[in-house]
């Protein structure tokens, strides 16, 4: 069983203190990126690591562990390569990458290379359509690339280079971007300075640009606050609200309209067809009855509230509520009656149950 080191219990302790103390079984998923980032893979002492500082019992971690893509169960290769071969990218040659690495490195999915240095894996989405094919290493992106180019980035990989990603920062081994994803900076000097966005990303920047849209009100120069200015921006607005709100002015009365439904206003900034419906007046041509400000002649007089609630009271008497053993309708008499004609062995004709059509011949 590994014993992890002590930079590693104290990341894990850093983690752990981020969330509220009631809620530190949510430092899970920082966590096995963590473990996973000093074995290159969450192993069974990982598990075990994660389960022991959290609380919980490694069932628990064990089921979260095995459920995301992204923790590997096994030893993992110091480059992930993972090829997108989905709908998309396989329609733009992505399986034809794939298949090319496959041979020329000689493993197949989640396979590592007898050197240590690569893991293959194709991927089923890596969310870069607009790039495909796309391939991966160690989740930084490499777009539009063919067989012949994936083949170059994988032998420049285990000849010790780092070829650089067509977007984002320098290419970093998994451990050390396992990391990153448990929530700590890259240390390396320059190492997010490298690379740069996609141009089809920049696609709708540049027309905004071009046509003058920007969102009302927003300047791009605005400073970002410190923590400390951030915390007490906070504190003033928590003490704003915590200020007794003024007592609501009196509603004055409204005039009766004669009709049986609330009046609904209807200020001038709702759509027509929100005022139509919270009116109930789908066209003003044509009077309905609970629209507000309308009364129109029913036939017949209206019912005297004393016969309404008399035929409310008849009509809870003929119908019982039903108890919480047994369906709405059923009665205990039926109920009974069926039980002793069972018991007597005859059914509600008369028959004897026995015989399957009343000949009396017993099948």
């Amino acid at each position: 069983m590994s014993t992890f080191t002590e930079e590693t219990r104290l990341r894990a302790r850093e983690i752990i203190a981020r969330y509220p103390a009631d809620r530190s079984r949510s430092a899970l998923l920082p966590l096995l990126h963590l473990v996973q980032s000093e074995e290159g893979y969450v192993s069974p002492a990982g598990v075990e690591f994660c389960a022991e500082v959290l609380g919980l019992n490694k069932a628990q971690v064990g089921a979260v562990a095995t459920f995301y893509t992204m923790y590997k169960r096994k030893p993992t290769g110091e480059y992930l390569v993972s090829v997108c071969t989905n709908t998309m990218c396989d329609v733009l040659g992505g399986q034809k990458v794939y298949d090319a690495l496959a041979e020329h490195l000689g493993v197949g999915h989640e396979e590592t290379t007898a050197d240590g240095k690569i893991t293959l894996e194709h991927a089923e989405c890596l969310a870069a359509c607009d790039y495909g094919p796309v391939m991966t290493v160690n989740y930084d992106f490499f777009d539009n690339v063919e067989p012949q180019g994936a083949l170059d980035v994988v032998e420049e990989l285990r000849a010790g280079g780092r070829p650089m990603p067509t977007r984002g920062a320098r290419l970093c081994t998994l451990k050390e971007m396992a990391v990153q994803l448990a929530g700590f900076a890259d240390e390396r000097d320059g190492a997010v300075a490298d690379g740069g966005p996609g141009e089809p990303s920049l696609r709708g920047l540049r027309l905004a640009e071009q046509h003058g849209v920007s969102v009302p009100g927003f300047d791009p120069k605005t400073p970002i606050r410190s923590k400390a200015e951030a915390d007490r921006a906070a504190a003033e607005a928590k003490a704003e609200a915590a200020k007794p709100a003024p007592a609501p002015e009196p509603a004055k009365p409204e005039a009766a309209t004669g009709s049986t439904a609330p009046d609904v206003k209807a200020p001038d900034a709702k759509s027509p067809q929100v005022r139509t419906a919270e009116t109930r007046q789908p066209d003003a041509a044509t009077a309905v009855p609970d629209a507000p400000g309308t009364k129109v002649p029913v036939d017949g007089p209206p019912p005297v509230p004393r016969d309404a609630q008399a035929a409310e009271a008849a009509g809870t008497a003929a119908n019982p509520p039903a108890g919480d053993g047994k369906p709405a309708g059923d009665a205990a008499g039926a109920q009974e009656r069926n039980l002793k004609e069972a018991e007597a062995g005859t059914g509600a004709d008369g028959a004897d149950p026995a015989d399957a059509n009343g000949s009396g011949v017993r099948k």
